[in-house]
């Protein structure tokens, strides 16, 4: 499932972006609304989001949403920009760009994973609304102490967003897969797994450099001890992808410093 933002009236929706709320009517105000969205989406990913189930969490109907919120369209772009706030906005430069974006990206990974349905929103239309540009500056501020040039940290910050969603996103899918099928993750790769044993004996000779991939015991991943395997492998992989990009990163600077 894919959800486009932007789908709304253009002036409508980004007027309650900018502007904030209309006045408010007794007992219900724009906020309340998109908290109560917000849980929905939370609880039951994006496909469970509609006027009706919101309405029914504050106990009104679908109708007495309509005076603070046009539809559903404009409803996804408020909500996904309204819990981008809780991004932090600022870290410590002091301890230099890499560990600060180490933390950025920490936090945005565990921001996405506390809100799966926003894995869902495309970016290929941003909602363009306030905190969406404030993530943006936040990065920024701290790509900016390595010195590239925009047209170089343009591909940078593209790359590292993709590379954290991406990350957040096979989590969410294991969790939600988990749920949805009623089997748990590490009893779905212990099944299987066997069943290649079984079923290809010569697997090792006809994927050799995959038998070889798979050899060496990964080391332990701290804190992530009880999670299903594909959790650990997923921590395991952001940690270690991480520090490649940041390596790439300072390659980057490197060659700008010298040249």
């Amino acid at each position: 499932m894919v959800v486009y933002a932007g789908q709304g009236d253009p002036r409508r929706s980004m007027s309650l972006l900018w502007r904030g709320a209309a006045e408010a009517k007794p007992g219900l105000t724009l906020e309340s609304i998109l908290d109560a969205a917000v849980a929905v989406a939370d609880e039951g990913g994006m496909a469970s989001l509609s006027m009706r189930a919101v309405g029914e969490r504050l106990g009104r109907t679908a109708m007495a949403l309509y005076g603070y919120v046009p539809g559903k369209a404009e409803l996804v772009d408020l909500m996904y920009d309204r819990v981008l706030a809780e991004l932090p906005t600022s870290y410590d430069l002091s301890v230099g760009w890499r560990a600060a974006l180490t933390a950025w990206a920490q936090d945005s990974r565990a921001f996405h994973l506390r809100h799966p349905w926003v894995l869902v929103v495309s970016q290929a239309r941003p909602v363009l609304g306030p905190h969406e540009f404030v993530v943006l500056e936040t990065v920024l501020s701290v790509l900016r102490e390595t010195g590239l040039p925009p047209s170089v940290l343009r591909g940078v910050v593209g790359t590292v967003v993709q590379f954290v969603r991406g990350a957040a996103a096979v989590i969410a899918d294991a969790r939600e897969a988990a749920g949805a099928t009623g089997v748990a993750d590490d009893e779905w790769w212990y099944a299987r797994s066997a069943l290649i044993t079984e079923l290809a004996p010569d697997f090792a000779q006809r994927f050799p450099l995959t038998t070889w991939f798979g050899e060496e015991e990964p080391p332990p991943v701290p804190g992530e001890e009880d999670a299903p395997y594909l959790e650990r492998d997923a921590v395991r992989n952001f940690r270690v992808g991480l520090e490649v990009l940041l390596d790439g990163i300072e390659a980057a600077v490197s060659r700008v410093v010298s040249g």
